[in-house]
């Protein structure tokens, strides 16, 4: 499912960085973010990308294995992007979302397991 999700290399000079690969829609619900969310993602995930924690994270372990989100407070709004960094290959963005409730969705955190398990396992490029 090669088409399930692409890849935005960025270069860097300074230090390795990995390219972030948007897996289904995950990119365009990002830009559907605030401009202040969006801004506060990206600079987040930049973190994620050069293999630092983000500002404020915790692991979706619901969702599998080495899945975080990174949590994002704008105004009374709550935003959050749901990836994987611990493969060598990439930072693997699963979802952004918008928090309308205390708990996530069933329907967000399905969708994000979905793209999760979507994600080729060592060995099978």
């Amino acid at each position: 499912m090669r088409d399930f999700a692409y890849t935005c290399k960025i270069e860097h000079t300074s230090r390795a960085v990995k390219p972030v690969i948007w897996m289904g829609g995950s990119r365009e619900d990002l830009k559907s973010f605030p401009a202040d969310a969006r801004r506060e993602a990206g600079y987040q995930l930049d973190k994620v990308q050069r293999a630092n924690d983000p500002d404020d994270w915790k692991p979706m372990r619901s969702i599998g294995q080495g899945v975080r989100e990174i949590r994002i407070h704008e105004e009374s709004r709550a935003f959050r992007v749901i990836y994987l960094a611990a493969r060598p290959e990439g930072v693997y963005v699963l979802h952004c979302l918008q928090k309308k409730t205390q708990k996530t969705s069933q329907r967000d955190l399905r969708l994000a397991a979905l793209r999760f398990a979507a994600i080729p396992r060592r060995g099978e490029r």
